[in-house]
């Protein structure tokens, strides 16, 4: 007996279910990723996935485009933890070069510790902010898109006076009309608004065109960097004041030579891709653009730390009990069986309810004798014989049975019953019993 049939068929579980799992998927991925607003207002900050004026996101596609590995750093591990890979030989091989595009807020601190660690890993580029922007009004009549900003003012970060490792390291706002180095010349997008700096351990390699004051520069801090030196028109430092396992740190104080303004011309967006290559040394190494100094930084999450110790082993203990709970859901799918009734009327529940007692109480072998006096009661009725002592009562119905040619099937039958004690001899004994009272019946 079953209830009443499913509404629901399996295939319509199974879509529901597979339907449920994706956008379960869905929002452990949507949660790992950030998709959220809440980095809307860092927008407005110059950084790698900024497509307004003050953004970087041209330099990511022309980095891309000109063949090389691009990723985006939005943790401090993916800063710092990279350690390098030394090959054979005396040659050194670095895992990224960094590109840094801290926020006006950025701690200096924070910076100096990104760049310090980095100085035995791989080449760092960093490029000082200028351009305070704000959101471009997006209405029916405005042609601007969503990361547009609008330019607001200039003015220099106050970290950048606050890099100890570089001693007199100063970033002041000027005038110029053009630049020039490496080998090309061209003119600033604001020449009213530029940044250029100074300190005694900075090496140019672009200079305005009038002032010669530098807005990039390498670090030289006794580090072996070839290609900067071709490139800045100095000689390599004596062999033994050379620490071969540094790597360069360029600055750039002037952003409009690399972000998307500046970008906009060609001249400019040549310059950008040899202060990249150059800076790079000539080796074969991914790019790294910094998100976590630009206020874009990425903390870990409810999904993050589910797949982090300690609470990996709870994870996967978790996802294993759904298995196990949606595999038994599926071998079990289909209305259930209704339940037989506790008290159920009739004879044949009766001898059913009293057999299984029988059994239960492990009473069977006394069931021999009762069925063999109660049978022999039937035969006696059936040849006519009134004799209530059952001894004699099984002598005449013997005495009869063998005028009829089956007295001794019927007292062999009836003995075998009364010595009978497991269930297959009982069965067999009533049924020869049986056979010997159908004859009466020929």
């Amino acid at each position: 007996m079953a209830r009443p049939g499913n509404p629901f068929s399996a295939r319509a579980v199974l879509i529901l279910l597979a339907a449920g799992t994706a956008a379960f998927l869905l929002l452990l991925y949507a949660i790992g990723a950030g998709w959220d607003d809440g980095n809307e207002g860092m927008m407005r900050n110059g950084h790698a996935r900024s497509n307004g004026l003050n953004g970087y996101a041209a330099l990511v596609d022309l980095v891309e485009r000109r063949g090389h590995t691009v990723h985006l750093a939005s943790s401090k591990e993916e800063l710092t933890d990279a350690s390098p890979v030394m090959a054979s030989g005396d040659h050194r091989v670095a895992q990224s070069l960094l590109v840094m595009t801290p926020s006006h807020d950025a701690d200096a601190a924070e910076i100096w510790q990104i760049i310090n660690d980095r100085r035995h890993t791989g080449p760092t580029i960093l490029v000082v902010p200028k351009w305070a922007a704000m959101a471009a009004p997006q209405t029916a009549l405005s042609l601007s898109k969503r990361g547009w900003v609008m330019l607001v003012s200039s003015h220099v970060p106050e970290w950048a006076s606050e890099l100890d490792g570089i001693a007199g390291l100063t970033i002041e706002p000027g005038k110029d009309a053009g630049w020039r180095g490496l080998g090309l010349s061209g003119a600033f997008p604001e020449p009213e608004t530029i940044q250029h700096m100074a300190a005694a351990d900075l090496v140019p390699l672009v200079v305005t065109g009038k002032n010669g004051a530098p807005v990039a520069a390498y670090w030289d801090n006794y580090g072996s960097y070839p290609m900067l030196e071709d490139a800045a028109g100095v000689g390599p430092h004596a062999d033994d004041d050379v620490d071969e396992n540094l790597w360069p740190l360029v600055i750039v104080s002037e952003p409009d030579l690399m972000n998307n303004y500046g970008l906009a011309d060609p001249k400019r967006a040549e310059l950008a891709m040899d202060l990249i290559e150059t800076t790079m040394d000539g080796y074969e190494i991914d790019i790294a653009f910094d998100l976590y100094t630009a206020g874009l930084a990425r903390n870990d999450n409810l999904l993050t730390l589910a797949i982090k110790p300690p609470f990996l082993a709870a994870t996967l203990c978790l996802l294993f009990a759904a298995l196990v709970i949606a595999w038994r859901g599926m071998l079990r799918f289909g209305p259930p069986v209704a339940e037989a009734l506790t008290a159920v009327m009739g004879k044949r529940q009766l001898a059913r309810n009293g057999a299984a007692l029988v059994v239960r109480a492990r009473r069977i072998h006394l069931l021999g004798p009762p069925y063999a006096n109660m049978v022999s009661q039937r035969m006696a009725n059936a040849l006519g014989i009134r004799e209530p002592d059952p001894q004699l009562r099984d002598v005449a119905i013997a005495w009869a049975m063998e005028q009829r040619g089956h007295g001794r099937d019927y007292s062999s039958a009836a003995e075998a019953l009364h010595r009978a004690r497991t269930p297959t001899e009982l069965l067999r004994a009533a049924a020869a019993l049986r056979k010997v009272e159908r004859t009466l019946d020929k």
